[in-house]
């Protein structure tokens, strides 16, 4: 009986520091949603804001592209008219970034999958074809890379000096920061996988032990050159795309979004054979797309007008079904039991349950 009383009293004292963190503001102290998050899926966030304040006549989200990292930083502040209320992400959330949500009192999230995005490298049309390994990627950008059975600091300077099969032109790639979900998922899916190939880092793995060979691919694949030959361009990917225009030798890496968007100007960059395209990434045969995420902040639901409609537009199908506006914008789409699955995680409002990693 004691544990049960004490139970309930738990919950009361949580649910009152939540409706605290309103309490000193008037009702509805705030008329437009709060949205930040990744860059990737920022231009998914804009269409379904648009749609949202067509059809309702309530004013637009504030929809910012801070990052998925600076997503998670911002959306995990805390509770209140201040906060913000949804953040994307171009991976899920990490332990740690679900530790600093509960520690700020953000301890009712819904995470909900939208689609699939492909990670492209693409060059100007302007440009020379290209059709690069991971292996090679990893060898084009890594800080330090195997030459000889030793690593040394990148002495790559031209794609060729790698492959001579590749153009005989500098290696310079424009790519996003660190604070990026696209680079997080980059260094995952293509770095890791690429140098793991390598005999070196097969070597290595028969030689320690897995929690040394995981703690060395951490620290030797994933730190990109400082050189010159890789350039972070920030979290506009628009501006990737204008670097691109401007110099054909050039490659940029970005969410499958911007290249679609910009299939007049610029070309995908073969990986493994395989091109960026809506059915590759669907399928998985392009080796370098990831899930995109929204995360709901539930506490805000019935405080901040408009969230629910504005959620319940953007889990409908006419947005991310098959031939939605969406998947004219790039988006792959959930088939139709992923899908169900999103409109349900949606509308119920579910609490996440905690990362292991």
């Amino acid at each position: 009986m004691e544990s049960t009383v004490k139970s309930r009293f738990v919950a009361l004292t949580a649910a009152a520091a939540v409706a605290g963190a309103f309490a000193s503001a008037p009702a509805y102290a705030r008329d437009q949603i709060k949205i930040v998050g990744s860059s990737t899926v920022f231009p998914y966030t804009q269409a379904v804001a648009e749609e949202f304040t067509k059809k309702t006549g309530k004013k637009a989200p504030v929809v910012e592209s801070t990052g998925t990292g600076g997503g998670f930083k911002i959306f995990c502040q805390g509770v209140g008219v201040d906060q913000a209320d949804i953040t994307g992400a171009s991976r899920a959330m990490k332990k740690s970034e679900y530790d600093d949500c509960v520690k700020n009192g953000v301890k009712d999230v819904t995470e909900v999958l939208l689609g699939f995005d492909g990670l492209s490298v693409a060059g100007s049309k302007k440009g020379p074809d290209f059709s690069v390994t991971k292996t090679q990627l990893y060898q084009a950008l890594s800080k330090e890379v195997p030459v000889d059975g030793k690593l040394v600091a990148n002495p790559y300077k031209n794609w060729s000096d790698i492959d001579k099969a590749l153009p005989n032109q500098p290696i310079l790639v424009y790519g996003p920061p660190p604070t990026s979900g696209t680079r997080d998922a980059f260094v995952e899916l293509a770095m890791h996988t690429g140098c793991e190939a390598m005999s070196y880092f097969k070597d290595q793995k028969k030689a320690v032990d897995a929690k040394a060979y995981g703690n060395l691919v951490k620290d030797k694949c994933s730190p990109m050159r400082q050189d010159g030959a890789f350039v972070e361009a920030g979290e506009n990917d628009n501006l990737i795309v204008q670097r691109l225009e401007a110099d054909p030798r050039a490659l940029g890496i970005f969410g499958y979004s911007f290249l679609f968007e910009n299939q007049d100007k610029l070309k995908g960059v073969k990986v493994d054979g395989v091109s960026p395209t809506f059915d590759t990434i669907a399928d998985a045969s392009y080796g370098i797309s990831r899930p995109l995420y929204l995360y709901i902040k539930n506490a805000h639901r019935t405080v901040i007008p408009g969230i629910k409609e504005f959620l319940d537009e953007y889990a409908s199908k006419e947005a991310l079904g098959r031939g939605g506006y969406l998947s004219d914008r790039g988006l792959t789409t959930l088939s139709d039991a992923k899908l169900k699955e999103t409109q349900e995680a949606v509308k119920a409002g579910k609490n996440m349950s905690a990362p292991t990693s």
